[in-house]
């Protein structure tokens, strides 16, 4: 995460915006990117579960929006989906 966020800085200064997804919410508190989103899942699944397009689009449009955001650093926690059952 520490290059990622420190990659993501430079990417900003150019002027492109740039969102992240992070697994260790806790790591990304301390490097601050400028926006990153939390999610709730096991290290090497940052889309969640395999074979599941709904779950993985919703996170996509989450890391998406944060684009626009210019109240940086942002870092978003994605809740994960209530459980059908």
């Amino acid at each position: 995460m520490q290059t990622v966020g420190l990659a993501q800085q430079v990417i900003e200064e150019r002027g492109i915006p740039t969102a992240s997804i992070t697994l260790l919410e806790g790591v990304t508190r301390k490097i601050r990117p400028p926006r990153a989103l939390s999610v709730p899942y096991p290290l090497g699944f940052p889309l969640g579960e395999p074979d599941n397009a709904e779950l993985q689009t919703s996170i996509l449009r989450a890391l998406l929006a944060l684009v626009d955001r210019t109240d940086v650093p942002v870092l978003e926690t994605l809740s994960p989906p209530a459980d059908p059952n």
